[in-house]
């Protein structure tokens, strides 16, 4: 649970209010560095975590629960102070009870309790949430509302260090400017792990990559880091080459040495003292991004009207969100479901994948329709599972090393098959979600912002992989190069219902949308 009480101890990290202080994790291992930094969160298998420091830090997860923002300055607690204190004046007109009583009003002054409403309403339009929306339950809320609550109350909040793992996900592009343009001005350090390259390259003037337990930091934007990160690359993958030759050559010297005469041999433990050290020092060539190659099997036949659905309606307690959307899909078919952020587009996946209930309305699948679902919130991925046991639910009758080899597809190799799923990344529980379609050998597949959480060589492997396979899928994405590599035939307008032969036009709309 958020509160404004600090979450982690750092020391020696940057200054306060330093614009330098904008850092971006790279590679895999990000989230859990993150929470490191996070008391309870993780646990540290080696290395110090700072001493105590008087520093406020608040995070934005990649899923998590949000709250109202009010709370988050502690404002809540101090206008509840200042009305005690106003009450004890009535009592008491001493001039010690005055002076409490004024501390407390110039305190709530100086942290915004007086603009507070303002500059709330001014981050929450800015993140693109109605303001008659921030008062419902979270659980009415879309995926794209809740997050937008959850940074909304972590930027209001003004901590001095802000931890944000991908705080884009969800996001339509003008939140996604106007969030850059927030964390440009952002008088606080941030620590960001994203795999937005437009966020990056707009907020971060340092990068930690971390890599094979090694983290190296570069300075300057994305971009300048991707450049110097190439030369680094070539250097040092060079210089292994060049040892590895020099020891190679001393060692072949030192054997032949070593059979000829005492001198010589004598010479020889010399040599092979020095190719110890060598081997002790030398660099390791860096490893380089492995290509992603992920496919999916043919899917089996359906008939030719693979759902049909008919007057669907969906509301949570107050007006509906969509009512009377009717729409059929054919095999092969590639339907786009475009919306507003709380338009329904997550809520009629649920009801087609079986996950919730219609208010008004019907469905039907069509014969020999396999459905899959991937969630944009991965509820179908539960704690206390392992990764391997939620691939043979879609597979019984598998071999493990069939499964295996479909973790390995996504990059879940060795030990992770027997982890538990519940502590897996978000990018890992996203390439968990996606094999577990793999295994399934579906014709139908509900797809709700695949690409979230995903790297860059992940994203276009499912894109290729997708526009590759045969079935029939239902979509929805905010992802321009994901969609676009699909082509779909046609789109879904919510919370209308409208269905409309797809355009290349409307690629500049699906970031919005």
């Amino acid at each position: 649970m958020w509160d404004e009480t600090p979450m982690a101890s750092v020391r020696n990290i940057w200054p306060r209010h330093d614009p330098v202080a904008r850092t971006c994790h790279r590679c895999r291992g990000t989230t859990r560095a993150q929470r490191c930094k996070l008391h309870g969160q993780h646990r540290r298998q080696g290395g110090q975590q700072a001493q105590p420091l008087d520093l406020r830090l608040l995070a934005v997860r990649q899923r998590g629960q949000a709250l109202l923002l009010e709370p988050a300055r502690g404002l809540d607690r101090a206008a509840a102070r200042l009305i005690e204190l106003h009450q004890a004046l009535e009592q008491d007109h001493s001039l010690s009870a005055i002076e409490k009583y004024s501390e407390a009003e110039e305190r709530y002054r100086l942290d915004g309790g007086y603009s507070g409403e303002s500059e709330a309403r001014r981050i929450v339009t800015g993140l693109g949430l109605r303001l008659d929306r921030v008062d419902l339950a979270l659980g009415v809320l879309s995926g794209g509302e809740r997050r937008r609550v959850e940074i909304a109350r972590v930027l209001f909040a003004d901590p001095d260090l802000l931890l944000l793992d991908e705080p884009t996900n969800h996001l339509d592009s003008d939140a996604k400017s106007w969030l850059m343009d927030f964390l440009r001005d952002y008088r606080g350090a941030v620590i960001v792990v994203s795999h937005d390259l437009a966020l990056l390259d707009a907020s971060i003037t340092r990068v930690l990559h971390l890599d094979a337990g090694r983290l190296v930091e570069y300075r300057g934007t994305y971009s300048q880091y991707q450049a110097a990160r190439r030369l680094e690359e070539k250097r040092l993958t060079s210089l292994a080459h060049r040892q590895e030759a020099e020891i190679e050559r001393l060692s072949l010297l030192a054997e032949v040495m070593r059979r000829q005469t005492a001198k010589r041999a004598k010479h020889a433990k010399s040599i092979f003292t020095r190719v110890e050290r060598m081997k002790a020092a030398r660099v390791v060539a860096p490893r380089r991004e492995r290509k992603v190659k992920i496919s999916f099997p043919a899917p089996p036949h359906s008939g030719r009207i693979v759902m049909h659905c008919s007057g669907l309606a969906k509301g949570y307690g107050g007006p509906l969100v969509f009512r009377d959307v009717t729409f059929e899909v054919e095999r092969h078919d590639r339907l786009l479901v475009m919306g507003l952020n709380g338009a329904g587009k997550t809520s009629l996946l649920r009801i087609l994948a079986g996950e919730s209930a219609a208010d008004e309305g019907s469905f039907r699948l069509g014969h020999g329709v396999s459905l899959g679902y991937y969630a944009q919130e991965h509820e179908g991925i539960r704690p206390g599972v392992p990764v391997l046991a939620h691939m043979r639910e879609q597979a019984p009758d598998a071999e493990e090393r069939v499964l295996r080899a479909l973790l390995g597809m996504f990059s879940l190799t060795g030990d992770v098959a027997r982890q538990d799923a519940g502590t897996l990344s978000g990018g890992e529980k996203t390439k968990l979600a996606l094999a577990q379609l793999v295994a399934g050998r579906h014709n139908l597949l509900l797809l709700d912002e695949p690409t979230n959480n995903l790297d860059p060589p992940s994203r276009t492997g499912v894109a290729r992989a997708l526009a590759a396979w045969p079935g029939t899928m239902v979509i929805v994405s905010h992802d321009p190069e994901f969609v676009e590599a699909l082509q779909p035939g046609r789109v879904l307008f919510m919370p209308e219902g409208r269905v409309d032969y797809w355009e290349e036009d409307l690629l500049d709309v699906v970031a919005m949308a």
